[in-house]
């Protein structure tokens, strides 16, 4: 169902202060940078920077799960107590994300490849 965790995306509220603190961390410049988003490729681990992402409730990093048919995943997910937390959108390119959360509260966050 699930190809694992591939991106972890942290909110950030200064993107020039973070992509230098993650570029140093990381090794390496960013894959994407944009003034919305920044990522960075580390051993195959995306590592994104969402300057939008306390606005949108993120309170942390958030961990997405890439997985071939996010509706259908979504769908199941929800059958097996799973409640709707971010119905799917496409974020540019193609890219669609989407979340539950679990019965403790816990955000599980999914992301499909174009």
């Amino acid at each position: 169902m699930a190809e694992g965790i591939k991106t972890i995306i942290y909110p950030v509220s200064d993107m020039a202060k973070a992509k230098a603190l993650f570029g140093l961390l990381a090794g390496v410049k960013p894959e994407m940078d944009q003034p919305y988003y920044a990522q960075f490729n580390v051993g195959g681990q995306q590592i994104g920077l969402d300057p939008n992402g306390h606005a949108q409730g993120m309170t942390g990093p958030t961990n997405y799960w890439h997985v071939a048919d996010i509706k259908k995943t979504m769908a199941a997910l929800i059958e097996a107590g799973a409640r709707p937390h971010q119905e799917a959108k496409d974020v540019g390119g193609g890219q669609l994300i989407a979340s539950v959360k679990d019965a403790d509260g816990n955000v599980i966050a999914l992301r499909q490849s174009p």
